[in-house]
């Protein structure tokens, strides 16, 4: 393959150079697993991201649903002793 990616930065070179030098690899494979890893990192965020919103959904589907008000009160599923009815 005679793909190239001509990146002119100072600071990216540094980086890569360092990150190389940090995992023994050749400057070309840190580039390559550093791509991957942040590809991976955000196709993650993305995918929690579409989770929590079809969640919320669902949640305004079943407020919707329920028509009477909603309370926290038991009195009724126990006797006057505090025994379960």
């Amino acid at each position: 393959m005679d793909a190239r990616l001509i990146v002119d930065s100072d600071d990216a070179c540094d980086l890569a150079s360092r990150l190389a030098a940090l995992t023994g690899d050749s400057v070309t494979d840190a580039v390559i697993k550093a791509l991957r890893a942040e590809v991976e990192r955000c196709e993650r965020d993305r995918d929690i991201v579409a989770k929590a919103e079809r969640m919320m959904a669902i949640g305004r589907e079943i407020r919707a649903r329920i028509k009477e008000p909603v309370s926290s009160d038991t009195r009724d599923f126990y006797d006057e002793d505090g025994f379960p009815v």
